[in-house]
């Protein structure tokens, strides 16, 4: 494709560490702090509130970086978590941000430690949830922030997790029951009490939010009785539910908590775009102000316990996320900064929000996003068909949203049209919809896909010749999927830590998996029946790779607790045993996706080159993307133009 190297936007600007993510103010709110890299590496660096400029690192990390944080209501300590080349056992710490003293609250080989809670009323406590009694619980534990000495405080038996106020007294636990559907159950004593009682089909959109400081409300956000989930608050002592916010085509999904008397203030409900319902008309001014102040979808991603300063993240599709503080007493809304800046430098290219009707009538909610220079009336329609890449989401329980997506702005920018739907299964429109996905995986779920490439075809978007499909987990998943049910119509495939074989898929899950297995079982199907075996043999992609016709590319990493490497091992050895083409790359310091940048820039530098060869689109030389990255290529290195070169290099 002829595309000047000029225009290119460079992958590393795409992928790389961003310049500041995870912006926080202190509770106190005396520090700004965010994630930042540091020599090449993200870690935690702070400020002064009112002097961004003098921030500095206080973390250290020179593996694989710091991905999460919170504050400590000391307004001196910052708790991190980290685990060891992307198993998820986390371990967490805590630092003071005066001192620079790190202390390990959670020394435990093999252990998943969750940090759960951080109270105002208890700064030098904190809740944290170790699986190290029984690898499939988590047990609640209290856990002093300065010396680390722990108390247990609920032991597990089975739950999901638990649901504690300010004064670390536990209220409620939830649970799977073992037909799919859910329980909240509330403390009566030592014992349980049965409280809530969720169907199977509400399973996926009724859950409980929280509870306020008193422990006297619970939030929940509850399908029952309606198709999608509205915002409720349930008075603990007399029981009454009231209806604080719904949508007719969304799920209640985001919100805004106080937060020191931690009631819901606002709800968020995301159909094609996000909006808001102000429940409390406390901060309606302050949202009405910061709806005005910038362009893009408002998320508050942090407040001070004075509830005077706020953090505020404008998403935007043509830009990088935008950070603002709001200066709540004066009305202020300040910039601060983008969390990529080098992409100021690129245009970048309009994510067309459009509803694609399945086979069946069910409203897909979609997005598009095309080349710039394609579409000079600027409707989503390219003036001839291009070649392009359905981008498949992970879960399958989750969903694609408005918004900058770097995938999408990657691979318009290298000529393609980019398209990802949410197929039914997807969540955030209904108990309909996501139940129209049970036991569909390869099928009604494919359908759906099968059914938006028709679309783009039909509509003059894409070239039916050049349709390449791509994802990770789920996604990678479809993306066996289409290989090898619909082999002629994807010219190739890029799998990212998607698995192969549903059996094994659900035979080898994490142990601390174990309270959510009947979820599974319902929704997918259960491997310990013969029935069922069959049924998700079938709808297995390993199953049927003598059906792969067209070229595919796989990303896995060693470590993977949720999808492992055998996922990505059998079909590859599947495959070779037949003589059918394929690559395989990975990485043996990454789990469930690609977390250091090196790595990240390697594998997309090489899916670049992939997709060029086979849908014919732009690329960037491979150049020094693979310096630094720990990848392996077991097999089919003469599939990607330029691997071969780079790999002599490396």
């Amino acid at each position: 494709m002829s595309m000047s190297k000029a225009t290119l936007i460079p992958r590393k600007a795409l992928f790389g560490n961003p310049d500041r993510a995870m912006v926080r103010l202190s509770p106190g709110g005396k520090w700004l702090s965010y994630l930042a890299p540091a020599d090449g590496v993200l870690n935690v660096w702070v400020a002064p509130a009112d002097a961004p400029h003098r921030a500095r690192p206080v973390t250290h990390d020179r593996g694989r970086g710091i991905q999460q944080y919170d504050w400590a209501h000391t307004d001196r300590h910052v708790l991190y978590q980290q685990d060891a080349d992307g198993d998820e056992n986390w371990r967490v710490y805590s630092l003071d941000v005066e001192t620079q003293k790190v202390r390990d609250l959670t020394p435990l080989a093999g252990v998943q430690a969750r940090l759960e809670e951080v109270s105002p009323k208890f700064p030098r406590e904190v809740l944290i949830a170790l699986n190290d009694r029984d690898a499939r619980f988590h047990d609640l534990h209290r856990v002093d922030i300065e010396t680390g000495t722990k108390e247990l405080i609920q032991e597990n038996d089975g739950f999901m997790g638990f649901i504690a106020d300010d004064d670390y007294e536990v209220h409620f636990a939830v649970r799977f029951s073992p037909d799919g559907g859910t329980e909240v159950l509330g403390r009566d004593g030592e014992r349980w009490r049965p409280f809530i009682q969720v169907s199977p089909e509400d399973s996926l959109g009724t859950r409980p939010v929280g509870l306020d400081a008193a422990g006297e409300v619970l939030y929940m956000f509850d399908s029952r009785g309606r198709d999608t989930a509205a915002a409720t608050a349930i008075v603990l002592k007399s029981g009454k539910q009231t209806l604080l916010a719904e949508d007719a085509q969304a799920d209640a999904s985001e919100s805004i908590v106080h937060p020191v008397s931690k009631h819901l203030q606002a709800v968020g409900f995301a159909y094609e775009r996000l909006h808001w319902e102000v429940v409390d008309r406390e901060i309606a001014d302050d949202l009405r102000r910061l709806a005005k102040a910038a362009s893009g979808d408002v998320l508050v991603v942090s407040r001070t316990t004075a509830d005077d300063r706020w953090i505020v993240a404008y998403h935007l599709d043509r830009g990088p996320v935008q950070y603002y503080l709001y200066e709540r007493r004066a009305g202020e809304v300040r910039f601060l900064f983008s969390n990529r800046e080098a992409l100021a430098d690129h245009p970048l290219a309009a994510m067309h929000p459009t509803v694609i009707p399945a086979r069946d009538g069910l409203p897909l909610v979609s997005y598009l996003t095309l080349p710039n220079g394609t579409d000079p009336r600027a409707v989503g329609r390219p003036t001839k068909p291009l070649p392009m890449v359905l981008v498949v989401h992970g879960g399958p329980w989750g969903r694609d949203t408005w918004g900058f997506n770097p995938f999408h702005q990657w691979l318009a920018n290298r000529g393609y049209a980019v398209l990802s739907v949410n197929f039914r299964g997807s969540t955030g429109f209904g108990k309909r919809f996501v139940n129209a996905g049970d036991r569909e995986w390869a099928g009604a779920m494919h359908d759906d896909l099968v059914d938006a490439v028709r679309w783009a075809v039909a509509e003059r978007i894409a070239d039916p010749g050049r349709v390449g499909i791509m994802g990770g987990s789920y996604g990678g998943y479809a993306a066996l999927v289409g290989l090898t049910f619909t082999p002629e119509l994807f010219a190739c495939g890029v799998d990212i830590v998607g698995p192969s074989n549903l059996i094994t898929l659900l035979n080898n899950i994490p142990p601390y998996w174990a309270p959510m297995f009947p979820l599974l079982t319902r929704r997918v199907g259960d491997p310990r029946t013969a029935s069922d075996q069959a049924f998700l043999r079938e709808r297995s992609p390993l199953t049927h790779v003598e059906r792969i016709r067209r070229p595919l590319l796989i990303g896995q990493g060693a470590n993977d607790p949720r999808v492992k490497k055998v996922e990505s091992d059998q079909i590859v050895e599947a495959m070779e045993e037949r003589g059918i083409p394929v690559t395989y790359v990975l990485y043996p310091d990454e789990g469930h996706g690609f977390v250091r940048p090196e790595n990240r820039l390697s594998f997309f530098a090489l899916a670049e080159a992939f997709l060029a060869k086979f849908l014919g689109g732009a690329t960037q030389m491979v150049g020094d993307d693979l310096e630094n990255a720990s990848l392996r290529v077991l097999t089919g290195v003469e599939h990607v133009p330029g691997l071969a070169e780079a790999l002599t290099g490396h």
